[in-house]
């Protein structure tokens, strides 16, 4: 959270990056595999030396193996293309001085507009909210904007859990930037 002159800016950014670009890469890289399985067992050829694949039929194992491999090619592609282009991190800006909470996000790159920013006016937040769902395998943290027409506008969510001291400290200096309430 930067503050500087009536304003706070909250950048909002992947931490997980490096991750993220390991497990895509990884899946792009065994979807590669599939697929070539799949080919050679067509073919009734080894493109890959390494492996035997004459002793795979292609009704149904290289059939399966081409399309779990095509998929996984799609999938791993586009989330590389997400990851590279920044898509979805952006700022929270809140200006006092111009009576504005301005949310900006990057958007999808082969989009007509790169960015989505939404805009609303300061005296219609009502008050911060800390949300957290606690399910078996997974823990979603967010932070929410209350607006005053029962809207919630989440403008934090948290991928990995953080301590519940640390997301009311977040939530406290924000609320007290713009002296609202927290509800919970």
């Amino acid at each position: 959270m930067e503050i500087k002159d009536n304003i706070l800016k909250q950048k909002i950014i992947n931490t997980d990056k490096l991750y993220d670009y390991l497990v895509n890469i990884t899946v792009f890289l065994g979807s590669v595999g599939f697929l070539t399985a799949g080919i050679s067992s067509y073919l009734n050829n080894n493109i890959m030396p390494f492996i035997q694949t004459n002793e795979i039929s292609f009704i149904p194992q290289g059939l399966t193996m081409s399309f779990y491999g095509t998929l996984g090619l799609l999938i791993s592609s586009y989330q590389i293309i997400i990851l590279y282009s920044n898509t979805g991190e952006g700022y929270n800006e809140f200006n006092k001085e111009k009576g504005t909470l301005a949310i900006l996000r990057n958007n999808f790159p082969y989009n007509k507009t790169p960015q989505i920013i939404l805009t609303y006016s300061i005296n219609d937040i009502e008050a911060i909210k800390i949300k957290k769902i606690n399910n078996i395998f997974n823990v979603k943290q967010s932070i929410l904007i209350c607006l005053k027409n029962n809207v919630e506008i989440p403008i934090l969510d948290v991928r990995k859990p953080l301590n519940l001291n640390e997301l009311e400290k977040e939530a406290s200096e924000l609320a007290s930037f713009l002296q609202i309430p927290i509800r919970t």
